[in-house]
């Protein structure tokens, strides 16, 4: 039912869902998520503008979210709002043996469907790119504002460090330049040293996007293919902290009085 306030988030999914077209592009991100618009106006076989009009509904009904990748901005299937109206519509009428199948698929296309990157940072810095880059690559520097020096030769293949600043020599991440497009775009695995060599988990990897945004930067931070929401929670606190004393030094340069992960919370 709609109101003078427009309609109401169910029935906008329900706006959303009566098209084959659009339900086909739900499909085809199930099948493959994080697609751009190109991409799936040639699935479709349609125009980039038809298809970015379907596209639109769906972001208004949140059964698609976008993320930015440097020009790109890649779709992610939300299936939450049709697991409300699977429970609205669907579970009271369900028994229950067939309400234990339904939650059993849904676990199962959940674990299949999680989207990427997992957790995604933006800062605007009054710097150029050429500084940005430098401050992410340089040891000295990141040594000065994150507590570690970043070692590398940051050529795509070779290894890369992050060095304690104690003298030690120890590296508490280690990983590979998978990309590095100085000054705009730097790729990078991430893991845990001591993890087993023949571990089948794969390492998560880190992107950062550097854009020249009028006479500043923007910088944009992805880190993907992160264990669990804990994993990511961590990274989320540690990037914040990070970021803001990497603005802090190229903006006054110094960073801040105090390094922002040795404060406690309150």
């Amino acid at each position: 039912m709609s109101t003078s306030e427009g309609p109401s988030p169910v029935d906008q999914v329900f706006k959303a869902l009566a098209d084959p077209t659009r339900r086909y592009l739900l499909d085809q991100l199930h099948g493959q998520n994080g697609q751009t618009l190109g991409e799936l106006a040639e699935r479709v076989a349609m125009t980039r503008q038809s298809a970015t009009q379907h596209l639109a509904l769906l972001e208004a009904a949140n059964l698609v979210s976008t993320v930015r990748r440097g020009r790109e901005k890649l779709h992610y299937l939300n299936p939450v709002p049709l697991h409300e109206i699977q429970e609205r519509w669907i579970d009271k009428f369900e028994d229950p043996r067939l309400r234990t199948l339904s939650t059993l698929k849904q676990q199962a296309e959940a674990a299949m469907t999680t989207t990427k990157p997992t957790y995604v940072y933006v800062t605007y810095i009054e710097s150029t790119p050429e500084k940005v880059w430098h401050a992410l690559t340089d040891a000295d520097l990141t040594a000065a504002y994150w507590g570690h020096a970043n070692v590398s030769d940051w050529q795509p293949g070779s290894p890369w460090e992050h060095r304690r600043t104690d003298g030690s020599g120890i590296a508490d991440v280690v990983g590979k330049v998978v990309e590095s497009t100085p000054p705009s775009r730097l790729v990078t695995t991430w893991a845990d040293p001591a993890a087993a060599p023949d571990s089948a988990a794969a390492p998560s990897q880190v992107t950062f996007d550097i854009q020249p945004h009028g006479g500043i930067v923007r910088l944009t931070v992805t880190h993907e293919n992160l264990a669990d929401e804990a994993e990511r929670d961590a990274a989320a606190s540690g990037w914040a902290a990070v970021l803001s004393n990497l603005k802090s030094l190229l903006e006054t340069g110094s960073p801040l009085p105090q390094e922002p992960w040795l404060v406690p919370n309150d």
